[in-house]
């Protein structure tokens, strides 16, 4: 089926270039709580090349995020926190893809230029990777499960796209008492406009927002 004016797009948008907010940009979060290392874990969330092609070469934001969740990566493993990965297969049996073809088309394809999580970042030795089936990373996987039985109650959340996995992974954390931390400068959107959506809903209802430089100084 091919899309019609009245349709909306099966397919990823073109991501134009736009900043990343700062520390001046973040709303105050209704939630209380406090990043503490030992109760922590971090999801990397969907920085496949597929999802990452949608920005083309723009200068920002891909760069900056991917040099920020460098930089929590290096912080997890120096802290001993648990690091988790989401990552969608390619070629997926349309009855497995589900709604999600609806809104998306078949999605990627098994190929290197689209699943694999981009080099910079790319899974260390111990780190986990979760098969991604729906928008949460929760849904259909063990992720709770893992976190559980490492003693971990709180999530740091970075990657692709802000205001539809991110926001659905933070919703989901909260809905099962995880308390969930939204990384601003560490994720990217559709748009500035998208992005700064995501962050005031979660800081709003279920999610405390920080930059990559406030969860470095957690301790």
């Amino acid at each position: 089926m091919t899309d019609t004016p009245d349709q909306p797009a099966r397919s990823l948008p073109r991501i134009p270039a736009y900043a990343l907010p700062g520390a001046s940009d973040l709303p105050a979060a209704r939630g209380p709580w406090r990043l503490q290392p030992a109760r922590a874990a971090l999801l990397v969330h969907d920085m496949q090349r597929y999802f990452l092609s949608a920005f083309g070469d723009a200068p920002s934001p891909i760069p900056a995020v991917i040099a920020h969740i460098r930089q929590l990566l290096d912080w997890a493993h120096a802290q001993g926190v648990p690091v988790f990965y989401t990552a969608q297969h390619g070629n997926q049996d349309r009855r497995d893809r589900g709604l999600q073809a609806d809104l998306w088309g078949p999605g990627m394809r098994a190929l290197p230029e689209h699943e694999p999580i981009a080099d910079a970042i790319a899974p260390a030795p111990g780190d986990i990777v979760l098969t991604k089936h729906r928008y949460s990373a929760f849904q259909r996987s063990n992720l709770e499960t893992l976190m559980r039985a490492r003693g971990r109650d709180q999530l740091v959340i970075c990657g692709v796209y802000a205001h539809i996995g991110c926001l659905a992974t933070a919703v989901e954390a909260f809905q099962r008492d995880i308390e969930p931390f939204f990384v601003a400068d560490a994720l990217a959107d559709y748009s500035r406009e998208k992005h700064d959506q995501a962050i005031a809903w979660v800081a709003a209802t279920c999610a405390v927002p920080l930059t990559t430089a406030q969860v470095l100084e957690a301790a």
